[in-house]
């Protein structure tokens, strides 16, 4: 299985292990699947630990080295994904989520994630 984490999850596997879910655990673990992590996660704690947001103070370039060192692959941003967005329907107005969601989708990557509102999404999205 191909699996992209979500902004949250990625954190907490690199600084919060013990907030992980273990059904997200257990698929992590598991040497069969391929784990990617997107630009959007990385742009996203940028932005956010810039705005002094409590949950995203991890370096973003310590983020991205780190998932780089853990096996992840790194999935950029498209025009393929920025049309994708559009074609979404109006569930979530979150637009680092809606381009998580819209990787995914084009990708055909199964998007992990914690959030009840993106795991409405249809295609690819699992809530763990």
């Amino acid at each position: 299985m191909r699996v992209l984490l979500d902004t949250h999850l990625l954190l907490w596997t690199s600084v919060r292990p013990d907030l992980l879910p273990g059904a997200a655990r257990q698929l992590l673990e598991d040497r069969d699947n391929e784990l990617f992590f997107s630009v959007v996660n990385v742009w996203e704690v940028a932005i956010k630990r810039a705005l002094g947001r409590s949950h995203f103070q991890v370096d973003p370039g310590v983020l991205r080295r780190g998932s780089l060192e853990n096996g992840y692959t790194e999935l950029t941003i498209t025009s393929a994904h920025a049309i994708a967005t559009g074609l979404l329907p109006p569930i979530h107005k979150d637009p680092f989520d809606r381009i998580l969601v819209a990787q995914a989708t084009v990708e055909a990557i199964t998007l992990l994630t914690s959030d009840p509102v993106v795991a409405r999404y249809p295609g690819p999205v699992q809530r763990v």
